[in-house]
């Protein structure tokens, strides 16, 4: 277990686990001036898991990267969710990939925390969250079908040998204000589901669809640890 400063009484442990058939390298990425988990990546073994601390306050994500290949210094590349060819991210990972977010709550706010797992920057791997241990809706998400089957082929990303390793958002493939929901598209009002976001809706209503998204995507619960796993079932 990886502990991090702050305050012991009130931190939140995440349980990260692989459930998947292959190896996950596992990011995280911290809000500003926030405490690194995990030191910013790691690899997580088929049937492994692994868990992260983090204090009152803490917001960040987590997601999974797959078919990687590091050296012995934590350089390398991995085929999709890829933080600048390092073990350790230091920045996002390159979409599409799928996101798990999280703000953890603070005394001032009822220690209510807020998390989603997100597809608006597309999917590469299935992942959920799961709360245990903490009162409030409490709610589980994720995105456990496997969208890169299902990808339409004008958002698939494929690797050398033409499998799908990856499917973008509309908004990644596009990038047109309908899509991302920017310039006259930026109100919930102007940016409804379009015909793409409804396929990942469908396949995985708890998760994030689109940018707008919010009314069935955003979770709350207060003073709770949380699973978080690739491959679910």
């Amino acid at each position: 277990m990886n502990i991090y400063p702050g305050n012991v009484a009130s931190a939140t442990v995440f349980t990260l686990q692989n459930q998947c058939s292959y190896t996950i390298w596992p990011g995280s990425l911290s809000g500003s001036g926030g405490a690194i988990l995990g030191d910013g990546g790691l690899s997580l073994a088929p049937g492994s898991s692994v868990q992260l601390t983090a204090p009152a306050g803490w917001s960040g994500r987590f997601w999974g990267r797959t078919r990687c290949n590091f050296d012995g210094t934590g350089n390398g590349k991995c085929v999709t969710g890829d933080c600048a060819g390092e073990l350790r991210c230091t920045g996002g990972g390159v979409p599409p990939v799928t996101l798990v977010e999280f703000t953890i709550g603070t005394a001032s706010n009822g220690n209510k925390d807020f998390y989603d797992v997100s597809l608006v920057d597309g999917f590469n791997v299935g992942m959920s969250v799961r709360a245990t241990g903490g009162t409030g809706d409490c709610q589980s998400a994720g995105c456990v079908s496997d969208l890169n089957s299902i990808c339409a082929s004008d958002l698939q990303v494929k690797d050398g040998s033409g499998t799908v390793v990856a499917c973008k958002s509309a908004c990644m493939a596009f990038n047109t204000p309908e899509f991302c929901c920017t310039g006259d598209h930026s109100t919930p009002q102007t940016c409804p589901p379009t015909y793409y976001s409804q396929i990942f809706k469908k396949a995985c209503p708890t998760a994030y669809s689109y940018a707008y998204d919010d009314a069935t995507s955003t979770c709350t619960c207060s003073g709770a640890d949380y699973t978080i796993t690739f491959c679910s079932v």
